[in-house]
């Protein structure tokens, strides 16, 4: 997603960021960067407001049973090779798979 404005961080960095910015993972200067974003940027601040009512509801529902650190990893590694593929198919010419050309 992109509100087709100039900010300093890309839209598309600050969602990708946005989870780790809901779960106090990023530091100062992260946080700050994703603030101001979302300060500036209409579209992503409602993307935001989105996650962030998700977040609240699912913590509420099922905050009190700690998650399992390996399957913390496992999801997380999952989703790292989503995003990876998902670059890879928006960065390979006419939609077609990275590789084959």
């Amino acid at each position: 997603m992109s509100c087709g404005e100039a900010h300093e961080t890309p839209c598309t960095e600050v969602l990708a960021r946005v989870y780790s910015y809901l779960d106090g993972e990023l530091d100062q200067g992260g946080c700050g960067e994703v603030r101001q974003h979302l300060d500036e940027c209409g579209p992503c601040l409602r993307e935001y407001g989105l996650e962030e009512s998700v977040k609240k509801l699912v913590h509420k529902s099922c905050g009190c049973e700690p998650v399992p650190s390996d399957l913390r990893s496992r999801i997380l590694g999952r989703i790292e090779q989503i995003c990876g593929e998902l670059k890879d198919a928006e960065a390979s010419p006419a939609g077609r798979p990275a590789g084959t050309g």
